[in-house]
This record gives C-alpha cells, structure tokens and sequence, in this order.
C-alpha cells in the first residue's frame, strides 16, 4: 500500500509542478487552487508512505516520478522539444525508480 501511495504522491507532484507556470505567479485563482491541492495532497501521501518505505528511498522516487512526469508533460502538453536524449534520460529515471522499487524490501 505504501508504493501505491508514493506513485500517487509523485503524479501529484507533476501535477503540482505542470500547473506552477499556470498560476502566473500565482495571479491566476484556478491554476493556484489547482497547484494547492496537488503540492498538499503530494506531500500528505508521501509521509503515509514513509511509514513503510525508507527515507532515501521514497524522496527519489517521488522526485524522480516528478521529474520524468513533469518533463512528460512539458513534451506532451507544452510542446517542449522531444529529442532522442531527452527521451533517453527520462527513460533512465524511469528505470531508476523502478530499480528503487526492485532494491528496496
């Protein structure tokens, strides 16, 4: 239950971090109460899933999830370029945290 929750916390911290250049510092009520939410409910579902999951090992995860989401997104939704490298880095982050999951008992 606790990795549920950790996956969880990271697709909140994309969604946080995808909707900060919305919010056009923080001008902008429904991207801001859209980012209040993700980061809060982010940071609630990752101290559940400390509970049972290492420290060192749950705040890479959740980063790591960020990070290739929010870079996802970027290419998806901001039309950010999509280039081989790119690509291929976000795919290490993502076996990364995949060989956290496999490492950690």
């Amino acid at each position: 239950m606790s990795w549920a929750l950790l996956v969880l916390a990271g697709l909140f911290e994309v969604g946080f971090a995808s909707t900060l250049k919305l919010t056009e510092n923080f001008t902008k009520l429904w991207p801001t109460l859209i980012f209040t939410v993700c980061i809060i409910l982010s940071f609630v579902l990752l101290n559940r899933a400390l509970k049972d999951i290492p420290i060192g090992t749950a705040y890479a995860v959740w980063t790591g999830i960020g990070a290739a989401g929010t870079a996802m997104v970027g290419i998806l939704v901001y039309k950010e370029p999509a280039t081989a490298l790119r690509l291929f880095f976000i795919a290490t982050l993502i076996g990364s945290i995949i060989g956290l999951k496999l490492a950690t008992k």
